[in-house]
C-alpha cells in the first residue's frame, strides 16, 4: 500500500466518524504533508490535524484514527534483545519483573517509557494465539488482568504516600495515571488488531465518532454533558441558516398588475418583475415524546433542540408518556435555562407511566380524549419514540385521526432502521400511518429540524 492510498483510506474514516473534511482540506493536507515531509510522525500528525480538523471536539475522534492508521510501531514491540536472550512473555518471573519496572514507571509518570512498557504489556501478556475466525489475537483486558491493576494503584498510592504526598493526593494521582496506563495499553491492542484485520475494520468499532455523529441511545455520561454543551451551538447555528433562508424565500408571486404597471416605462416591456408580498407561515408544532428509559437520552435532546429553536416555530406544545400522556409545555418558559429545564421535567417524568411499561396505543388514545384540540391545519405532529408498544393493542385509528388532523405528521425513530419490526416494534405499521424517520445523532436530528421549520 502506498502512502496516497492510505491518505485517502484515512481521510474517508474521519468523514466516516463525523468529521466533514472535503476534497480541498484533503488536498491542503497533501500540500503540507510535500513540505514538511513524513520523516517526524508529531509533525505529520499535525499538519493533518492543522488541515481536517475544524472543532476542538472534533479532535478526539482524529487522534483515535490517527492512531489507527499512522500508528506509532508495527508488530511486537517488545525488546528485541530481551527475545533473543529468551525471556519468557509469560511467566511468574516475567511478570514479577515487568511489575516492578512498571510501578517505578508510574511513580515516575514518565508517559514515553509507560506507552512502550503498554506495547510490552500486550505482547507479553495480552496475546490470544489460536482463537477462532473472526476473533482478534489481542485483548487488552487479558493483559491489564494479569497485570492486576487494582494492585498496581494500591501499590503506587502508598509509593507516593512515602514520597510526602497526602492520601487524597496519592489516591487521586494513582488512578489518574494507572488509568492513563490502562488507554495506553487499549490502544496498543487497538492497534495489533488493526494490522491482523485492517484499519476501517476497528475504526467501526474501537473509534467513537464526533459528538455529531455520537449515537443517543449508546451515550455514555460524559458524552450526555458533551451533547448537552453542543445543544446551544447547534440551535444558534441551525437559528441562523433558517433565518436566511427564510428571508431568500420571503417574495411570493409574480404580481401581473403591477408588473405591466412598472412596465410603461420601458415601452411595455416586463424588465422589472414586482412580486406580491408573501404573506408569512410559520409552523405549529405538536410533539408527543416516549419518555421512557430505552429512549430517554433521545428524547431528551430532541426536546432541547426543538426548545432552543422554538422561536422559529409559531407555537409549540409538547406531550411525554409512556403509558399515560402530559402536558409539559409549561416547564419550557421564555429565557429558562435549557438545562435545569430539563433537569425539571426528569423528575416530572417519572411520574408519566401508570403501569411502567411503553404503551403507545394507550398514551395516542388518552391524547385523543384530552388533547385533540391541540392539533389543527396549521400544526406538525412530531412523535418521538422506539415504536416498541411491549405488544399492547397500537390504537393506529387514533394515530390516524391525529394525523389526519394535522398539516404535516413525522415520527422520529432513534434506532437503526435494520432493528425496526424485530421484536415488539411495530415500525412499518406506525410508518404506514406517519412518515418515519432514522434519527440516532445530532446530525440527522439537525437535519430534520431544518426540514421541519
Amino acid at each position: 500500500m502506498t502512502l496516497l492510498d492510505r491518505h485517502i483510506e484515512f481521510l474517508e474514516a474521519l468523514r466516516g466518524a463525523g468529521l466533514p473534511v472535503s476534497l480541498a482540506e484533503g488536498l491542503d493536507a497533501v500540500t503540507a504533508l510535500g513540505l514538511i515531509g513524513w520523516n517526524d510522525r508529531t509533525q505529520v500528525k499535525e499538519a493533518y490535524a492543522a488541515t481536517l480538523v475544524k472543532r476542538a471536539n472534533q479532535r478526539a475522534t482524529f487522534d483515535g484514527l490517527f492512531e489507527l492508521y499512522f500508528p506509532r510501531m508495527v508488530g511486537s514491540g517488545v525488546d528485541a534483545e530481551a527475545e533473543a536472550a529468551g525471556v519468557a512473555k509469560d511467566s511468574p518471573e516475567a511478570l514479577d519483573e515487568f511489575s516492578s519496572r512498571l510501578a517505578e514507571a508510574l511513580e515516575a509518570d514518565d508517559t514515553e517509557l509507560l506507552r512502550q512498557l503498554a506495547a510490552e504489556a500486550v505482547a507479553r501478556f495480552g496475546a490470544m494465539p489460536g482463537r477462532g475466525p473472526g476473533l482478534s489475537s489481542w485483548s487488552s483486558y487479558t493483559a491489564l488482568r494479569r497485570l492486576s491493576t487494582d494492585e498496581l494503584t494500591a501499590r503506587l498510592i502508598e509509593g507516593l504516600q512515602q514520597g510526602g504526598w497526602t492520601e487524597e493526593e496519592a489516591a487521586r494521582a494513582g488512578n489518574r495515571r494507572v488509568g492513563r496506563f490502562a488507554g495506553l495499553v487499549e490502544a496498543d491492542a487497538r492497534r495489533r488488531i488493526a494490522e491482523e484485520k485492517g484499519p476501517e475494520q476497528i475504526a467501526k468499532i474501537a473509534v467513537r465518532p464526533t459528538i455529531e455523529k455520537l449515537d443517543f441511545l449508546h451515550a455514555r455520561r460524559a458524552d450526555l454533558e458533551a451533547l448537552r454543551r453542543e445543544i446551544y451551538p447547534l440551535a444558534r447555528r441551525l437559528a441562523t441558516r433558517l433565518t436566511q433562508e427564510h428571508h431568500a424565500r420571503r417574495r411570493g408571486a409574480v404580481d401581473l398588475r403591477r408588473t405591466l404597471r412598472s412596465s410603461m416605462s420601458t415601452g411595455g416591456v416586463p424588465v422589472d418583475l414586482r412580486y406580491r408580498p408573501k404573506r408569512p407561515h410559520r409552523t405549529e408544532l405538536v410533539i408527543l415524546c416516549d419518555v421512557s428509559g430505552s429512549v430517554s437520552n433521545f428524547a431528551t435532546f430532541t426536546l432541547m433542540l426543538v426548545f432552543a429553536l422554538r422561536e422559529q416555530f409559531g407555537k409549540v406544545r409538547a406531550f411525554t408518556f409512556v403509558d399515560e400522556i402530559h402536558e409539559v409545555t409549561d416547564y419550557f418558559r421564555p429565557g429558562a435555562d435549557l438545562v435545569d429545564t430539563m433537569t425539571e421535567l426528569t423528575k416530572a417524568t417519572e411520574h408519566s407511566a401508570r403501569m411502567g411499561r411503553t404503551n403507545y396505543g394507550r398514551a395516542f388514545s388518552l391524547f385523543q380524549e384530552r388533547h385533540a384540540d391541540a392539533l389543527g391545519p396549521k400544526s406538525s405532529l412530531l412523535v418521538l419514540g422506539d415504536a416498541r408498544s411491549n405488544y399492547s393493542d397500537l390504537a393506529v385509528d387514533s394515530l390516524r385521526g391525529m394525523a389526519d388532523a394535522a398539516r404535516h405528521s413525522y415520527w422520529l425513530n432513534p434506532e437503526v432502521r435494520t432493528q425496526w419490526d424485530t421484536g415488539d416494534s411495530e415500525a412499518t405499521r406506525y410508518g404506514s400511518i406517519i412518515e418515519m424517520r432514522e434519527c440516532r445523532n445530532l446530525t440527522q436530528l439537525s437535519e430534520f429540524v431544518h426540514d421541519l421549520a
